[in-house]
């Protein structure tokens, strides 16, 4: 069934050139996850796969409704014990869901992403913003430097193709693949009313970030000043508050523009709780996707500061020649949570360690 499905898919009329499989050293050891009741799901992660040299064996069918969300005991069944069941008998490190894989389980808000990382391990869901809770799921990889193995962690860097349209999350893969090193444009933008407890210390952790990418010669902006900040120049990576931002401005939001290779992270609670479009409520990184970047994280509903992904790791890590997998997930405190890590973990526009 997926062999014709994957095939039906390929062979639809598409506005792209001839693909063109560009693997890397970890492709054989990433495995994708499709479901079969998405044409989304199967367009992309087809895609992907062919892109990436995936092999066919590591491509891995799920079947559940394609809605967003998706009940514990449905997820367990139909997603984590047939990912699981795949996992056998090979050596994955990585995984990649898709557009129209659920991102969220009902009970509880957990990100579907969150705990696929962690099926092969004994921790618990993350129960909330209380100390005890917070050290029982402290993530094994958080502050790393060296290269990620599912051996040495038990984790599986979970990473998602998504976006508001096929075409979104394809690019996605193209722009991964295209990506080279850059001097930057890099922004890091402080805001005015996020100064205080929890937020200031990652208020302070902008400055540390930006000189951390100065030091490596780097052209850097430290935005202290109250406008919301939009350069004319794409950007290699950026940080910021997002709709958190008393000075923040959709309109400006919209315009921010990124290169291949760039990596954001906006402090911003339910940034990735959907990708289709929507009105109202908080920022959506859905948006960043469609104006260009090629690795963003979000979180599915509220994951309070404790969880937000720390910007001079996440730079440190990406620049040092990690992976974007590595990199995200080196610099986010925390697993089996709200997160979600959009992109292709295989991109290392910076080269090998």
């Amino acid at each position: 069934m997926l062999a014709l499905a994957l095939a039906a898919c390929s062979s639809a009329p598409v506005q792209r050139a001839a693909i063109v499989p560009v693997p890397t050293p970890e492709s054989p050891n990433t495995l994708v996850v499709v479901n079969s009741n998405s044409r989304d799901s199967l367009a992309v992660g087809s895609y992907y796969a062919k892109r990436r040299g995936i092999p066919f064996a590591n491509v891995v069918t799920v079947e559940v409704p394609e809605e967003e969300e998706i009940d514990r005991e449905t997820y367990r069944a139909k997603i984590e014990n047939v990912v699981q069941d795949a996992t056998l008998g090979k050596n994955i490190d990585y995984i990649v869901t898709t557009k129209g894989v659920p991102i969220r389980i009902k009970e509880g808000g957990w990100a579907v992403d969150a705990f696929l990382t962690t099926m092969s391990t004994d921790f618990l869901p993350l129960s909330g913003p209380n100390p005890d809770a917070i050290r029982k799921n402290i993530n094994p990889f958080f502050g790393k430097k060296e290269g990620f193995s599912h051996n040495a962690t038990g984790l599986y860097l979970t990473c998602r193709l998504d976006g508001y349209s096929v075409d979104d999350a394809k690019a996605l893969v193209d722009r991964s693949i295209e990506a080279k090193p850059s001097d930057g444009p890099f922004l890091f933008d402080m805001a005015d009313n996020r100064r205080d407890g929890g937020f200031g210390e990652l208020q302070r952790s902008l400055p540390r970030a930006a000189d951390l990418v100065k030091a490596r010669g780097k052209q850097v902006t430290l935005d202290t000043e109250k406008p919301f900040v939009v350069p004319e120049a794409p950007l290699a990576g950026y940080v910021s508050w997002g709709s958190n931002d008393n000075a923040f401005k959709l309109d400006a939001y919209r315009r921010l523009k990124f290169q291949p290779g760039a990596l954001v992270e906006t402090f911003v609670s339910t940034s990735g709780r959907t990708f289709r479009p929507t009105t109202g409520g908080q920022s959506l990184i859905v948006d960043l996707i469609a104006q260009g970047v090629t690795g963003v994280k979000g979180y599915v509903s509220e994951p309070y500061v404790f969880a937000l992904a720390r910007p001079e790791i996440l730079f440190d890590r990406y620049l040092s020649g990690s992976n974007l997998a590595e990199s995200f997930y080196a610099a986010s405190p925390v697993v089996k949570w709200k997160d979600v890590v959009i992109g292709d973990p295989l991109c290392r526009p910076y080269g090998k360690r």
